[in-house]
């Protein structure tokens, strides 16, 4: 449980550091679009540590649950918002990226299937 913790938490760091990055460094060296997608990226981010928080902190999902969904939005957090991260930041970092294109709606789908599977766990849980 420590380490799902510390990288929740670190996730949310991770979150606010380049939230603030993308308001002030960035603003100066990505186009509009770029600036808009890194964004997307971060609010992803943030929306869903606030979702591991929930899962971590809630006794309402057995705990296999709760390792499944934990792992599904880790996943789904590396891929989708990191993939955005770097195809953002590829031409100011000089690297092309565009390879990573494919990666950020695989991404997308982990954490959809997350929100799925915990739907339909919340509908076969039995009142306690």
């Amino acid at each position: 449980m420590k380490i799902k913790v510390a990288i929740t938490l670190f996730f949310g760091m991770i979150a606010v550091i380049l939230g603030a990055l993308g308001s002030h460094a960035l603003k100066e060296v990505l186009s509009p679009e770029q600036l808009e997608s890194f964004t997307i990226g971060v609010r992803y981010q943030m929306t869903h540590v606030l979702l591991l928080i929930v899962i971590l902190v809630t006794s309402y999902f057995e705990e296999r649950v709760k390792l499944i969904s934990f792992w599904l939005t880790v996943i789904g957090i590396l891929l989708f918002s990191g993939s955005i991260y770097l195809l953002s930041l590829q031409e100011f970092i000089g690297v092309k990226l565009s390879f990573l294109g494919p990666i950020t709606p695989i991404g997308g789908l982990f954490l959809i299937l997350n929100w799925g599977f915990l739907g339909l766990k919340a509908l076969k849980n039995s009142p306690r």
